[in-house]
């Protein structure tokens, strides 16, 4: 394949997770605002974020084999427009204040971000060994730089007092757009039109048996804790700065900003971390950074030091999720299968493990219900050597143990 065929999906690749980024703080950003227009308490917030996570859950599992039977431009774009409707039956929903609707349109947003980020990570595993270097996290960057592009802008808006229905409504003209345009550039679909050769029944028997790999399901556990540390931060460090150190709305959704910032800025430069250090190393460092910087931003008496929390805390998040991916697609013969596994581990932590601590966040507060969160960095911590590239003879559809 020639370079500037695979150059061109490259930055293909990295706008479609810089778009995904920017549509998930855009709403992250002003989950207070949301609590506020349909009068939740935390717990009750919680509840209504749950939803998103069963609309994730159930498109995940499913994603591999979307991917390949119809590759995965198609499927970014099947997410995409789906993720769309989702915006736009929550804008609605919001201008009546009603909370069914808000809860059905982000069912929708859920499964259309699940089948969005699977594929985005298929083709930007597929994109990183035709470059033949470590650019994973650099994908993973641009959807952390649009997720900051999108608390600033969920900022500058909730200070303006910008309504949300308005604010979601660009957003669901934004993706429209990008779906028709950008995955056009994505790499040639070889694999997809093969395995539709194949039929479906062999796409999805490859699928379910990447469930019984153990390297797969303990990647998947390393996965879990890194998205649920990011995942908690993007839900409630909004809400944990104004409710524990009695900020303004736009106060905490610049204490969000800062987190991504950090994470941003540190995957961008990841990459030649992992090329000169190794995956496991860099798990272990970015693992504990993220442990420590969540201690500091609870136990923080101010912003200054709840921001130098958050800033390390992002630092920490900003490599387990795309290094998770780069692991599970060690095998490009069986990406497609792992990659939905892992995925799918990791998103019922990032989607269902925030409103679970609202719930906790009822009894406790949710600054301190944050704290729940070092069990599984503890966790993944332990599960890191199986992040350990693949050597060549494990390729072609081995199953390592």
């Amino acid at each position: 394949m020639n370079q500037q065929t695979v150059s061109r999906a490259a930055i293909a690749t990295f706008a479609i997770f810089a778009i995904n980024g920017f549509v998930f703080a855009s709403w992250a950003a002003r989950i207070p605002a949301v609590t506020r227009i349909l009068d939740l308490s935390a717990g009750e917030m919680g509840m209504l974020l749950l939803t998103i996570a069963v609309g994730s859950v159930v498109a995940l599992p499913l994603a591999g084999s979307v991917v390949a039977r119809i590759g995965t431009s198609r499927t970014v774009r099947t997410g995409g427009f789906t993720a769309a409707a989702g915006g736009l039956l929550v804008s609605i929903a919001l201008a009546q204040a009603s909370v069914p609707l808000t809860a059905l349109g982000l069912v929708f947003f859920g499964v259309g971000i699940g089948l969005w980020d699977v594929a985005q990570n298929i083709e930007g595993a597929a994109v990183e060994r035709h470059l033949g270097r470590t650019i994973m996290p650099q994908f993973h960057a641009g959807f952390s730089g649009g997720a900051l592009i999108g608390a600033l802008v969920g900022a500058g808006l909730s200070a303006v007092n910008v309504s949300m229905s308005l604010h979601l409504g660009a957003i669901v003209v934004l993706v429209s757009a990008a779906m028709l345009f950008v995955p056009r550039l994505f790499l040639p679909e070889a694999p997809a039109a093969q395995a539709r050769k194949q039929g479906p029944q062999a796409s999805l028997a490859k699928s379910r048996s990447a469930w019984t790999e153990k390297r797969t399901l303990l990647v998947g556990l390393v996965v879990l804790g890194a998205a649920l540390t990011e995942g908690a931060a993007n839900d409630w460090i909004a809400k944990a700065t104004v409710d524990g150190l009695g900020a303004t709305e736009a106060a905490g959704a610049v204490m969000f900003a800062v987190f991504v910032a950090s994470m941003t800025l540190f995957r961008f430069f990841g990459g030649s971390f992992i090329d000169s250090y190794g995956r496991v190393p860099v798990l272990y460092f970015s693992l504990g950074a993220a442990l420590a910087g969540l201690i500091l931003f609870v136990l923080a008496p101010n912003m200054v030091v709840a921001g130098l929390g958050a800033v390390l805390w992002g630092a920490g998040a900003a490599m387990g999720f795309p290094m998770g991916m780069s692991a599970a697609a060690d095998d490009p013969a069986r990406a497609a299968a792992r990659v939905s596994v892992v995925s799918t581990i990791g998103y019922v932590a990032f989607l269902a493990g925030p409103p679970l601590l609202g719930f906790l966040g009822d009894h406790i507060t949710i600054r301190w219900a944050l704290l729940a969160i070092a069990v599984a960095i503890v966790a993944s911590i332990l599960t890191v050597p199986a992040a350990r590239p693949l050597p060549a003879s494990e390729h072609l559809g081995a199953t390592a143990t």
